[in-house]
């Protein structure tokens, strides 16, 4: 692993260590396949889901390659773990695959 990757993997971990609010997901356009980081704040983003209980969060998503919208509707249990999801436009990709494009 090159210096500057894993530097920049260490400032990462650290700014989310500060960060306890922000829940992260990671999404590829399935116009232009550009891969895209997704922060949602458990504060101001999300929904109490009163029909199924726990959380629910919709997100709209634009790259900066194409433009292309993507939603995302994502369901969280009371512990804020994800129940389902669901999306438009795109897919929903692991955190390596995201770090792939990256590094």
């Amino acid at each position: 692993m090159k210096l500057r990757e894993r530097l920049h993997r260490l400032l990462e971990r650290r700014e989310r260590a500060h960060d306890p609010d922000g829940i992260y997901f990671y999404v590829r356009c399935g116009q232009c396949g550009q891969r895209l980081q997704i922060r949602a704040s458990r504060r101001f983003d999300l929904m109490r889901d009163l029909e199924r209980g726990g959380y629910m969060l919709r997100k709209e998503m634009m790259d900066g390659t194409c433009f292309s919208l993507m939603y995302a509707t994502i369901r969280f249990d009371d512990a804020y773990r994800v129940v389902s999801r669901e999306i438009e436009g795109g897919e929903f990709i692991t955190e390596e695959e995201f770090r792939r494009q990256v590094g």
